[in-house]
């Protein structure tokens, strides 16, 4: 008999927070709406669907975030400096973490060495309730 630990409503809302971080916070910075759109459309990065294998046990869960947050600093960091190579092999590591759990994440890390300065993006959150 094996015990296996459920993930908790904190640890997914946390996950769910990650994905839309990368759709608000990184993907603006080097890829266009249009682009950003079609990442909807082929449900990259989303955590339900009949691909996912993810079954909501807490190890992983685990996993999952950490491959998330892993890539989030990869990410950040090469695109402020633009040394990815030394990077690459985590970077593909947390990939594979994540495709494990049937979650798509389709970009090589030369996709994130060039990150725009001031971009124009509707993905970016808003800094007040009120939108003009």
């Amino acid at each position: 008999m094996k015990v296996v630990y459920a993930v908790t409503e904190e640890q997914e809302e946390y996950m769910n927070y990650l994905v839309r971080y990368f759709y608000t916070n990184i993907f603006p910075y080097y890829f266009a709406d249009e682009q950003i759109q079609e990442f909807e459309k082929l449900r990259i990065l989303l955590l339900d669907g009949e691909h996912v294998t993810y079954n909501g046990t807490m190890k992983e869960a685990f996993q999952i975030i950490s491959a998330l947050q892993s890539l989030i600093t990869i990410i950040e960091y090469i695109g402020e400096n633009g040394d990815y190579e030394r990077y690459r092999y985590l970077f593909e590591r947390n990939i594979d973490i994540l495709r494990r759990y049937g979650i798509t994440f389709p970009f090589m890390i030369e996709q994130f060495a060039n990150k725009r300065r001031y971009p124009c993006s509707a993905y970016f959150p808003s800094s007040s309730k009120w939108l003009m």
